[in-house]
């Protein structure tokens, strides 16, 4: 079977402390719940979890939507954003099965961002093996003011900002981020075609800017 891999990459620093980091928390679990009611998405999306910080952490490994668990998160430190983009391509290199002569490889992976903040490390370096790795489609989120969107289009095309990082806003995020996973399961179950950007996803809620 063809795996469907989510690598979801969370700012888990000391400026998403209270609400936003709780927020985060409830918004993957019901993301979880919700995915596993779907058909197409309990067949074939795996999901792992990175956290970054100070430092950057696989939290969850890439797990089948059954037996997901979702590992606890605190907000501490700094941003190191550039250390996520790393730890993320050597995921992908590890976890993600390629095509073969034999064989039909994995999709290729999604891969959803979110920070409030500015990278405090050498993004760009992370960046650039982050380049060299295929994804299907990377979204980025900008949460709140504090961040910065210009360094997140260098990362992607597909970036979208929240006006406020409290859990109304962030709840939304991740309730389109649930509908854009059920869409690209479905459609790779039904027709064996990848999506390729924003354009062939759900509409994003009103709270989520679409940045141009």
């Amino acid at each position: 079977m063809r795996r469907l891999p989510v690598y979801l990459l969370l700012d888990t620093s000391g400026s998403m402390n209270g609400e936003p980091i709780e927020a985060v928390k409830n918004g993957v679990q019901i993301m979880i719940s919700s995915l596993r009611q779907n058909p197409q998405a309990i067949e074939t999306a795996f999901l792992s979890i990175i956290t970054f910080d100070s430092n950057a952490k696989q939290i969850v490994p890439l797990t089948d939507l059954a037996s997901f668990q979702m590992a606890d998160i605190r907000a501490t430190g700094t941003t190191a954003l550039g250390e996520a983009l790393k730890l993320v391509s050597l995921c992908i290199d590890k976890e993600v099965a390629k095509t073969t002569a034999e064989q039909k490889g994995d999709w290729k992976p999604l891969v959803f961002i979110m920070t409030d903040g500015v990278p405090t490390d050498d993004w760009q370096s992370g960046l650039s093996m982050f380049k060299q790795r295929k994804t299907a489609y990377t979204v980025a989120c900008a949460a709140g003011h504090g961040a910065d969107t210009s360094v997140l289009k260098q990362i992607t095309e597909n970036v979208v900002s929240l006006d406020t990082a409290d859990s109304a806003t962030i709840s939304r995020f991740f309730a389109w981020v649930t509908a854009s996973i059920g869409v690209t399961s479905t459609r790779v179950e039904d027709s064996g075609k990848e999506l390729t950007g924003l354009s062939e996803l759900p509409p994003p809620p009103s709270e989520l800017n679409i940045v141009v």
